[in-house]
């Protein structure tokens, strides 16, 4: 990881793009995949970018929107 970039889970609310966590990079077009519950400790949300979803035939979590490019 670059220095200055981080991973955005579900707390990446303000941030110009999302962490793309198949190519693991940063992206403005993530989309939420799935959200990942644990039974001690917070839970983590995985996006993809959408080159990633097309490649990998990823969906989107039901009721999550695409975030659109800034």
């Amino acid at each position: 990881m670059t220095t200055g970039t981080r991973p955005s889970g579900a707390t990446g609310a303000g941030l110009p793009g999302t962490w793309c966590h198949w190519h693991k990079g940063p992206s403005l077009t993530a989309a939420l995949i799935d959200a990942v519950e644990q039974t001690s400790g917070p839970g983590y949300a995985k996006y993809a970018c959408a080159p990633c979803r097309e490649q990998r035939g990823l969906v989107p979590a039901a009721g999550a929107p695409e975030r659109p490019a800034s």
